[in-house]
Order: structure tokens, then C-alpha cells, then sequence
């Protein structure tokens, strides 16, 4: 039953599972007061590390997101000096949880811990859905197992089944028990456990497909798989590709030199990235990236800095780079005046904490092209001073060098924007045009033409919206003349120096104002309203409908609306780049997303959607005795005509292999806008109904046929082993 055994199979011997196993002394930090040793070790289930000397686990393999080697943290940054900089390192956690800043005894130990770390994490991650599931499982049959005699009892089973997140009655549990316990013992061992897990993960909608195709003494021949792949998922595929997947699928070396699919390997190809929902082209970069940035729905931020809510929470440079790590690809700084000269990252009027601009950028650098390698435009609400403009322009300069974009990529003054293509691991400035600081990046700019406003003409309304809204003088909307200013604010990018392309930025409840510059070919930013002090977001979908570019959401804030937008970029390799329609690109289009006149945007389909079952879903509440109560939505994102929502019955205290067949239709008029959801939530009778997981992609990326759906958490983090199976198709409508 030992988790080491299964997923880390062949490593006993290994130095770096050793190394973890047997623990040692860390020095913790947490301010320059609080720096405390503390035991670290693994756990011999290899998925949790623990302090012995508490018996508190502190966290799962599985919450880590990244170690990082150095003081690279700002906890570490802050309170330990440069001497210890080869001893420190930092574990960073998915969701909201606070780095784990650790001092090792020498440098050496400090790398074993990190070195053996990423190894164990790699391992992890690369797990295929089957062993996902078995370590998911073992580690809760592990928890079960109180006196760890690597027996269940009849009440360890009962718990077990809690830990899974399934409720059973006695009778079912005791006969569950009796049908596993072959020895007659009063407790089950080693075989019986086995078949104990066999009879839980047994998933019989499965059996039942692979039963139609199987037509050669219980397996499939490669003839029988492309039928089915053929038929079924409505792919294109030969007797090779057949091949293929038998040898990358099937466990059975006998069928495997057959040329058969046996069972268990059908249900590993039925796990495998080829049978999701989502298209797996789709996962690479597969739009033409030669057009002009404005031709891009851009993946942007608001207010990046900003980990909390607006008016007094912290302010991080782990914003930024868990934002740019999302595939974000316009970030936002404010900057202000700090103290012994260096510019500050904070929001203004606000009791927010503040950064220093160097460090961010040196944050933005370093991990602005690890998810993708096109542009990161740099958006900054500059209040600085002249002098401190002069500082930022030199850390820009210094921090970011040749990548910094600062004249025009050509020979010859642009006429329309640059492509992503072109500025692949770029930096682009857009701000403001003040000369002081333009002409610290280019002196050619000064010679901009009459039709640049000035400074004080070009107030931001952006930076006014913030001041008005945080001192509570706007009452929930942003005055009419403010719109008119930020609709004719000429603001900037520094490649281009262009006063005939320009950037608008208008609140959200007033965006449809800025629809005119969008039909001329600029680039719209749109912000949220500063009413929105607890970082709450808006529908993007709209915006997005209306040809905005840059719809710039609250990242640090899980929602609907950033699922929506996580699932908008989703696709192209996850590039922060989406190609929009080529009539949403076409300066003399007549497409409205809201009267849908006659036009190559009308594309009527009809959706089918089946929701099958669920497998391995989360507890909402990790109380043992609280089970959920499961229910699917699916819903429809895109123009006014195609929004809908539609949901199964709830299923009483089952989140581990609840079952609904239940069918549903959809009509999607414009499916190059649309997007799907799926949302898993537990069912309450007498309050809100609690958010388990969901996932969304861009209606265009929908793989047909029988396929299993990822589910991310509230962050936006796969979670392991959970997951929905359903049945699509899409057709022509009639």
C-alpha cells in the first residue's frame, strides 16, 4: 500500500527520494524578528512533507508550483542579507498561500533540497491520469489506515470511503467489505486491497463503449479502433495511427505484440491528452502570428502588483510573476515617487503596500517568456517625477537591454503595428507621452507632429478614475466629460512613436464608447471601475464581442469571469495571443454582436452535450463526514443570442463516481466568439451551491465523441485525478 512503491516505482535507491525521506534542519523565516529551525521531512506515503516533532502535515508534494534557488523571494530579499544567498531557497504554493522561505545550513544542502524537490515535482507532474489516480487513492487508503498495519478494518474502510468523498450506508460498506475480504479475516491485506481498488475505479460506461468495439475475443484489433475513432470521436484515422496508440497504450506486452487493445489499455487511451475535450493541436501555437498586434485578443492585467484587495493589500512582485505564468501578456504598474531616489509600485491613495520598481521589472524579465515567447507590453500609470522618470528609464534600460523595444523595429517610420512575430521576446512600453521620458528612449520622438496633445490635456483617465473612486467622490460611475478625455487620450507605444496609432482607455461601464477606435484599427484597453476596491471582476465576453483588445481583469481574484478568460487563452500554446475573426479585423465590417445582421460571422451549430459521469471529485468542505452533493452546469459564452446555461440533477453524497446521462442542446450562432464552460458545484437546498471545479475552452477547440474534461480549482490549477466524462457533437443546424 506504500505510495512509494507505486508512482515512484524503482527509486528506492535513489539519492535525491533519500535525501527527503531522511529530513533535516531548515532555518524558517518569516520577518527579521522570526527566523526558527524547523525538521522538515517526507512522509513515507512520498506525498507530504512534514515537521515529526508536531505530526503536522505542513504540505502535499502536489500544492508546490515552483522551488526557487536564492533570496529571489521578497520575504528573503528583505530580511536576510546577500551573505546567505547560496543557502537560501523558497517554496512557492499554488492558490493564495504564502511562499515558504528557507535557510539550509550550507549551500550544498540547500541545492540536495532543491535539486531533490524539482525531481519529486517532475515526477508528479508527468504522471499519467491512471497513476494520478492510484496516487490520489493510495494516499487516502494511507490516511485510513490509522494504527498503519497495512490492513484496513471494516471501520478504516468506512473512513476511507469519507476521505474519497463517498457516502454509504452500513449495509453497503459491510457488504463492500465482505466481497473483499476472501480470507475471512475481519480486515483486508495485500490482494484484497488490490481488488478493493480495483472494484472502486471500475468504470463500467467505459467497459461498455470498449464492449461495441471489441469484436476480437475481448480486445480491439487496429481495424476495430479506427472504427470506433472514426465513428465515435469523428477523427480522421488510419490503421498507422491505430497502431501507434496501441503501442503507446497498452500495459499488456502479449496483446501489445498482437496488435490488440485490451481493456485497461483502451482505458489509458481514453485518459490520454489526445481524448480530451480540448483539441490537442490547439494546444500549440496554431493561429498565424504575422498580423498586427491589434488584430490580437491580448491576455492583459489590472493593477498586477496587487495580490489582495485595492485599498490596503499587499502589493508583490509574485504578482507579476504568477500572472506572466498564466500566459499574461500586458502587465500594469503604477509608479510613484519613493524614497533615496527609486520608484515605487503601489496603489495610489491607497493603504496598499508598496515595491520597488527595479524589482519588479527584474521579476518581469525573468519570467515574462517561460509560458510563452511573444511580446509583454509594460503598462505604466507613471506619477513620478521627472528625476525618478529618469531612474525608471534607466532600470528599463539596464534590466530589460536589448530587449527592450525603443524605435521602430524597420528603416522607415511604421504606418500600423508589428506583429507578435516580430516582437517575439519583447519588452513594449505603453504610457503616457511625456517628453522628459520619451526622450530618454528616443530623441526622435520629440519631434512628434501637432496632433499629440500635451501633458496636461492628456490626463489619464485612468489615474483619475483611481483618485476620484478611492477617496469615495464618485458615486459607482465615471463622469461623462472624464469618458470624452480618455476616449482622446493619445497615449503610446515606445516601438512605434506613432501619433496615428494610439492606445484608449475607458472603464468598463463605458466601454462601448471606445467602439470607434476599434473599428479604425487602434488599440482599446479596458479597465475595471475603481468602485471595485475588492478586486472583483467583470464580463469580459462582451468586450471581447465588441473587438476590444486589451480587456484587462483583477487576476489575483478567482472568479467566473478570469475561468472565462483563462479559458479564452487557453489555446494557441498559450501564447496571451488569440487572432480575432477576420471580420472582427476587416475596418469596414458591419458585424454587431448584438443585432447579427446577415454576414460570414453567422455560422449556426448545433451543440450536443451529454454529461456522462464524474471521477474523483474534490471536497469542497474537508470535514471527513461532509460528502458532495455533485451537479454539472454547462454553459455557453458569446453574443447576446448564444448565452445560455443548462445544468443536471444534483447526485446525493457521491463526488468520487457520481453518474447522470443527461443530454442537453445548445444553438451557438457565432462559435468563432463563443466559449463552453463546465462547472461542477455542490448542490445546497438552503444556500449557494459551492464551486467544485470547472473548465472552459473556446467553443472552436471542442474535440467530438466521448471525451473526459479536466477540472481546474478556483485558482486555476489542474486538479488531480478529478474530472468529467461526456459526449459531444457539434453539427451544421438546419
Amino acid at each position: 500500500m506504500a505510495l512509494c512503491s507505486s508512482v515512484f516505482t524503482g527509486m528506492e535507491g535513489d539519492m535525491d527520494l533519500q535525501f527527503l525521506l531522511q529530513g533535516g534542519d531548515l532555518l524558517k523565516v518569516r520577518s527579521s524578528s522570526w527566523k526558527k529551525t524547523r525538521y522538515f521531512k517526507l512522509q513515507e506515503d512520498c506525498n507530504t512533507i512534514a515537521v515529526p516533532a508536531s505530526q503536522k502535515h505542513v504540505f502535499s508534494l502536489a500544492d508546490i508550483s515552483a522551488v526557487r534557488m536564492g533570496r529571489q523571494s521578497e520575504g528573503l530579499r528583505k530580511y536576510t542579507g546577500e551573505q546567505v544567498e547560496g543557502r537560501c531557497f523558497s517554496i512557492i504554493f499554488k492558490a493564495r498561500r504564502k511562499n515558504l522561505d528557507l535557510i539550509a545550513s550550507s549551500e550544498e544542502e540547500a541545492k540536495q533540497w532543491v535539486n531533490s524537490l524539482q525531481k519529486m515535482l517532475s515526477i508528479i507532474n508527468n504522471l499519467t491520469a491512471q497513476q494520478k489516480t492510484e496516487h490520489w487513492i493510495v494516499s487516502c487508503l494511507r490516511k485510513a489506515d490509522k494504527n498503519e498495519d497495512d490492513k484496513l478494518s471494516q471501520s478504516e474502510v468506512k473512513n476511507f470511503l469519507r476521505l474519497i468523498n463517498i457516502e454509504v450506508d452500513d449495509v453497503y460498506a459491510e457488504m463492500l467489505f465482505k466481497k473483499c475480504d476472501k480470507s475471512k479475516s475481519g480486515y483486508l491485506a495485500g490482494e484484497e486491497i488490490r481488488h478493493f481498488y480495483d472494484l472502486l475505479t471500475h468504470r463500467e460506461e467505459i467497459v461498455v463503449i470498449f464492449g461495441e468495439y471489441a469484436k476480437t475475443t475481448g480486445y480491439m484489433s487496429p481495424e476495430n479502433l479506427v472504427e470506433f475513432l472514426m465513428k465515435e470521436q469523428r477523427e480522421k484515422a488510419t490503421l498507422a495511427d491505430a497502431h501507434q496508440i496501441i503501442e503507446k497504450c497498452e500495459p499488456d506486452e502479449n496483446a501489445k505484440q498482437k496488435k490488440l487493445l485490451s481493456k485497461d489499455g483502451f482505458l489509458m487511451y481514453m485518459h490520454s491528452p489526445d481524448a480530451l475535450v480540448l483539441n490537442s493541436d490547439h494546444r500549440e501555437v496554431y493561429q498565424d502570428m504575422s498580423h498586427p498586434i491589434n488584430h490580437y485578443f491580448i491576455s492583459s492585467s489590472h493593477n498586477t502588483y496587487l495580490m489582495e484587495d485595492q485599498l490596503q493589500g499587499p502589493s508583490s512582485t509574485e504578482a507579476y510573476i504568477r500572472a506572466l505564468l498564466k500566459g499574461c501578456r500586458c502587465v500594469e504598474l503604477d509608479c510613484w515617487d519613493g524614497s533615496d531616489d527609486e520608484p515605487v509600485i503601489y496603489h495610489g491613495y491607497t493603504l496598499t503596500s508598496t515595491i520597488l520598481f527595479k524589482d519588479a521589472i527584474q521579476a518581469i524579465k525573468e519570467y515574462a517568456f517561460k509560458t510563452s515567447d511573444y511580446p509583454v507590453i509594460l503598462s505604466l500609470e507613471n506619477h513620478c517625477s521627472v528625476e525618478q522618470q529618469e531612474v525608471m528609464s534607466h532600470h528599463m534600460r539596464s534590466i530589460l537591454g536589448s530587449a527592450l523595444v525603443t524605435s521602430p523595429l524597420g528603416d522607415s517610420m511604421p504606418t500600423e503595428f508589428p506583429s507578435p512575430e516580430e516582437l517575439k521576446g519583447k519588452f513594449l512600453i505603453k504610457g503616457k507621452r511625456l517628453n522628459k521620458l520619451e526622450a530618454s528612449f528616443a530623441a526622435e520622438a520629440e519631434a512628434a507632429d501637432d496632433t499629440n496633445v500635451t501633458e496636461e490635456e492628456e490626463s489619464n483617465d485612468e489615474d483619475e478614475d483611481k483618485k476620484e473612486e478611492n477617496q469615495s467622490k464618485v458615486g459607482g460611475h465615471i463622469k461623462e466629460e472624464s469618458i470624452r478625455k480618455s476616449i482622446s487620450a493619445n497615449t503610446f507605444l515606445a516601438l512605434a512613436h506613432i501619433s496615428l496609432i494610439s492606445i484608449y482607455h475607458v472603464a468598463e461601464k463605458e466601454a462601448e464608447n471606445g467602439q470607434r477606435a476599434v473599428r479604425h484599427g487602434d488599440l482599446l484597453r479596458i479597465y475595471p471601475a475603481g468602485i471595485r476596491t475588492d478586486s472583483s471582476n467583470y464580463n469580459p465576453v462582451p468586450l471581447w464581442n465588441a473587438g476590444c483588445q486589451i480587456v484587462a481583469l483583477n487576476f489575483q481574484t478567482s472568479c467566473s469571469d478570469m475561468d472565462v478568460n483563462q479559458g479564452r487563452f487557453l489555446v494557441n500554446g498559450k501564447s496571451g495571443y488569440i487572432l480575432k475573426p477576420a471580420y472582427m479585423r476587416d475596418r469596414g465590417s458591419e458585424f454587431d454582436p448584438i443585432t447579427l445582421t446577415r454576414g460570414d460571422w453567422l455560422k449556426h451549430k448545433t451543440l450536443h452535450v451529454m454529461v456522462i459521469s464524474a471521477q474523483q471529485l474534490p471536497k469542497v468542505n474537508e470535514k471527513k463526514s461532509s460528502i458532495v452533493d455533485p451537479l454539472v452546469k454547462v454553459q455557453v459564452y458569446g453574443v447576446p443570442d448564444d448565452v445560455a446555461e443548462k445544468e443536471t440533477n444534483p447526485i446525493d453524497n457521491n463526488g468520487f463516481n457520481p453518474t447522470w446521462n443527461e443530454n442537453f442542446q445548445f444553438d451557438v450562432y457565432v462559435p468563432d466568439l463563443a466559449l463552453v464552460r463546465f462547472a461542477v458545484e455542490d448542490y445546497d437546498t438552503t444556500s449557494d451551491n459551492e464551486f467544485v471545479g470547472q473548465f472552459t475552452l473556446p467553443f472552436n477547440s471542442l474535440k467530438m465523441g466521448y471525451r473526459h474534461v479536466p477540472l481546474l480549482n478556483k485558482n486555476g490549477d489542474v486538479v488531480p485525478s478529478a474530472g468529467l466524462f461526456i459526449h459531444i457533437m457539434v453539427l451544421d443546424a438546419e
